[in-house]
């Protein structure tokens, strides 16, 4: 069943890179007593990842963050090694955490995720993008397939805060 606005995210455990190696992040660090964007995306260096949902992110992240935003968090279903290159490689510098669900844990428990077999790609993070209040979904918006990215995107975003 696929989160809906109005329900509580499940717990979750995922996993970053850090200088002293891998390191647990809980969910309920973000999202408690805070106001988040959490955008996900099928997985680091893929066209539409790459080249438009993160960099759209990194664009407007200031605008987001006057709007009342405590903290923009990406995830994706790569491992923290592939996701630690992919932020360096963005610029991302820390500005917007990435968050690896290696096993799609958490894409699973909330209903968004997608077959890639047929490209290699595995079980795999669908696109959204969300606003939580509290741990609480207040604004979804799910991409119809992969390679799109009509309501997931910052602008999208901007227009929901």
């Amino acid at each position: 069943m696929t989160i809906e606005v109005g329900q509580k995210l499940p717990e979750a455990t995922f996993k970053v890179l850090t200088a002293e190696g891998l390191a647990d992040v809980e969910l309920k660090s973000i999202v408690n007593g805070r106001k988040v964007v959490i955008f996900a995306l099928p997985g680091a260096f893929t066209p539409t990842c790459h080249a438009k949902h993160l960099p759209g992110f990194l664009a407007r992240l200031d605008e987001i963050k006057a709007k009342g935003v405590d903290e923009v968090v990406c995830i994706a279903v790569n491992d923290p090694f592939v996701l630690d290159a992919w932020g360096k490689s963005q610029n991302v510098n820390g500005r917007i955490r990435i968050l690896s669900d290696g096993n799609a844990t958490f894409s699973q428990a909330i209903g968004l995720t997608f077959d890639g077999s047929m490209a290699g790609l595995g079980t795999r993070s669908r696109r959204y993008a969300m606003i939580v209040e509290d741990g609480t979904v207040e604004f979804l918006a799910v991409e119809d397939a992969p390679p799109m990215m009509e309501v997931s995107g910052a602008d999208n975003i901007m227009d929901a805060l």
